[in-house]
């Protein structure tokens, strides 16, 4: 952090969280209220259209930025970068800390000049708290749906985002993270 900080004089320090996600047709399972020995009814598709989620928050700010894709590669990793850019405040140098996907070491890979990466340890997905919000959008906004088509899987997927993107404080809580200073 000193390193970057000394880098871009000038410039306030963000830390950032970066991950993404794969939401479908095929959601998740997960518990519901029902009267006690019933089986509640569960939704299930047979379908497989599914879209990717490419998810950015600051746990310190609760700010959050967010790209739909139907594809998952370095392609839809720049466009992330460019919304990314455009979206975060320009007196701001973004230290983005992301696992180490396949993806995410491409030559083609263009981070904006606002942003330096950082990547997490392998096999550690505990440690970015991205995860906890995926856990969040698939058990209050994902669970036993169903989806007609693409479509409408897009409009929901793009609902439960700024739904709960919207709202800093809860981005704040279940992004948080106990083991770093922000």
């Amino acid at each position: 952090m000193q390193r970057v900080a000394e880098e871009h004089p000038g410039k306030r320090i963000e830390v950032w969280f970066q991950d993404e996600a794969r939401f479908g047709q095929q959601g998740t399972l997960t518990r519901k209220w029902a009267h006690k020995g019933s089986r509640p009814p569960a939704v299930r598709q047979t379908r497989y259209d599914y879209l990717y989620v490419l998810g950015a928050a600051c746990p310190r700010t609760g700010q959050t930025v967010g790209l739909l894709s139907p594809h998952l590669n370095t392609d839809a990793v720049n466009a992330f970068f460019q919304q990314f850019a455009r979206e975060v405040d320009p007196d701001v140098h973004v230290v983005m800390c992301w696992d180490q996907a396949g993806f995410h070491t491409a030559q083609k890979l263009k981070p904006p000049d606002n942003l330096t990466l950082i990547p997490l340890p392998p096999y550690c997905p505990e440690l970015n708290p991205m995860e906890n919000l995926w856990h969040y959008l698939r058990s209050h906004h994902w669970s036993n749906r169903a989806y007609h088509d693409y479509d409408d899987l897009r409009v929901s997927a793009c609902h439960a985002w700024h739904s709960t993107c919207l709202n800093p404080d809860l981005i704040q809580s279940v992004c948080r993270c106990s083991y770093i200073t922000l």
